[in-house]
């Protein structure tokens, strides 16, 4: 039993794509009370994804409220608060009066597409890339953005005019909790918008004005773990200091203790996000991953070399909601197991286009190698093998360019995410990559970055080292399989992702 006298606690905001969560962590890393909410998602158009952004304040400052009374204590027993947050997603409200100008438009959304295209077809791609280590694509928040101010009535005139507010859902929420105080950002966040140039660590004026966004739209950058203010008294029972911002991946990546060059981890959620630290080296990708800001705690810059695959656990929640084949999450795995493998079947679940290493936004969803045969089984566990393909196509790139730039291809893969419970999917996970597969005992990585980052700037811890030595593995998962046929499966694999892009 903790003795509340002694122990210090720390509050992570974790604001996901589906769900809105809070977690009270003692300062050790272990979880002490949590809350979640769903968070519900509008489709308007095919591509299209929005959140309500008012939504999104009120799941979040509710679970907040619950973590904290189910763990029995006040806002005075928190030492500090940290945010971490879905990227990219976009929102811009009014200055004056809080209120979003339109729905938050989601990372997942495609409508910026044709404004890439161009941007593309302009040549300004290799700058793009130069400078925030980015491809041109509608994933990032830049192109959100400008759809906003060109086709929300009023919003350029307003944007112009100084009246407006944009950031990320980090932004946002710092905005909401300090009542509209404090308009800020962290880098691992700025980073993921197309607008910032991750080597001098500021908003690039050339790419302000080639998307035509004014500065004064946008918020103030800061280290990782620093101040970001304070939460206003009437929301949580007293002011509580906010001492870490990270987006999801880059803090998941910090709560892995990743902290030095060649450490990789991935993070199964919606989507799946493999992430490896350069250190302090910026290396450009040329097998089609992200060159992205980690989560720092100086001013120095660090990197990480990014690879987003956009339907992760989600084919999951498709299985369930679209085919009605489960009628929860969890019945995924033993309907999986049913039958001894896929059949042959493949499923690229390319509903929203293909990420990192392929970068197709033309893909579509496919599922080869149907017989009469069969079964729901097969295309379950097909459905579930589709993350580890994906995840393994990206890990096989980034060990391609580390390579290349001199290291070492990596040796282990530490795991977090919703699905990495699923004993199933991380077995052949390893199997695919020849590698062991490593989960921890706290796998809810992402919102422990963020609790530490809030305590290291606040001096509940001393340093990294201190971090890494609370890291503790769960399970390791070794691969079974030969590397011939682990290959072969690969191969398999890939004649599958040509299926899903075939001109439409």
């Amino acid at each position: 039993m903790t003795n509340k006298s002694t122990t210090t606690y720390l509050l992570a905001l974790d604001q996901g794509t589906s769900s809105s969560r809070s977690i009270v962590f003692d300062d050790r890393g272990r979880i002490v009370a949590q809350a979640q909410l769903e968070l519900p998602q509008i489709y308007p158009q095919p591509g299209w994804v929005e959140h309500d952004p008012l939504e999104i304040w009120r799941t979040q400052i509710a679970t907040a409220r619950q973590a904290l009374e189910q763990a029995g204590l006040q806002a005075g027993d928190i030492r500090a608060l940290g945010i971490t947050n879905q990227r990219e997603t976009a929102v811009l409200w009014n200055r004056r009066t809080g209120k979003p100008v339109h729905h938050a438009i989601v990372w997942q959304d495609r409508r910026a597409e044709p404004l890439c295209a161009e941007l593309r077809s302009q040549g300004h791609e290799a700058t793009i890339q130069a400078k925030t280590g980015l491809r041109v694509d509608a994933y990032f928040s830049a192109t959100k953005l400008r759809w906003l101010l060109d086709n929300v009535p009023g919003a350029r005139a307003a944007a112009d005019a100084g009246e407006l507010a944009f950031g990320t859902v980090d932004s946002w929420l710092i905005w909401q909790l300090t009542g509209g105080k404090v308009h800020v950002t962290d880098v691992s966040n700025a980073a993921r918008t197309m607008l910032f140039n991750v080597h001098t660590n500021d908003w690039d004026d050339d790419l302000l004005g080639l998307l035509r966004i004014p500065r004064s739209l946008l918020p103030r950058v800061q280290p990782s773990s620093s101040d970001f203010g304070t939460t206003d008294s009437a929301l949580l029972g007293g002011g509580i200091a906010i001492g870490g911002v990270a987006g999801d991946q880059q803090s998941a990546l910090f709560g892995q203790a990743c902290f030095s060059a060649g450490m990789a981890k991935n993070t199964y959620g919606t989507g799946c996000f493999l992430l490896m630290h350069t250190g302090h080296s910026f290396q450009t990708s040329s097998n089609g991953l992200l060159t992205t800001s980690a989560a720092q705690a100086t001013a120095r810059p660090e990197y990480a070399m990014e690879g987003s695959v956009f339907v992760g656990g989600a084919v999951v929640q498709w299985l369930r909601d679209g085919l009605r084949a489960i009628s929860s999450s969890s019945e995924v795995q033993s309907l999986a197991e049913s039958v001894p493998d896929s059949g042959g079947v493949m499923m690229v679940p390319a509903f929203t286009g293909l990420g990192a290493p392929y970068w197709k936004p033309e893909a579509r969803g496919t599922i080869t190698g149907l017989t009469r045969g069969t079964t729901i089984a097969h295309i379950a566990r097909a459905s579930l093998e589709s993350i580890a393909y994906q995840s393994a196509a990206l890990l096989q790139a980034m060990s391609r360019d580390a390579v290349a730039a001199g290291g070492a291809p990596v040796s282990e893969l530490r795991v977090d995410g919703g699905a990495c419970v699923n004993d199933l999917l991380m077995q052949f996970q390893a199997d695919l990559l020849g590698i062991p597969v490593v989960r921890p005992e706290v796998v809810e990585t992402t919102a422990l970055g963020a609790a530490y980052l809030a305590g290291l700037s606040c001096g509940v811890y001393r340093g990294t080292e201190e971090l890494s030595a609370l890291w503790r593995a769960q399970r390791r998962f070794l691969p079974t399989l030969g590397s011939a046929r682990a290959q072969a499966l690969m191969a398999q694999w890939e004649h599958a992702v040509a299926q899903a892009t075939l001109p439409q």
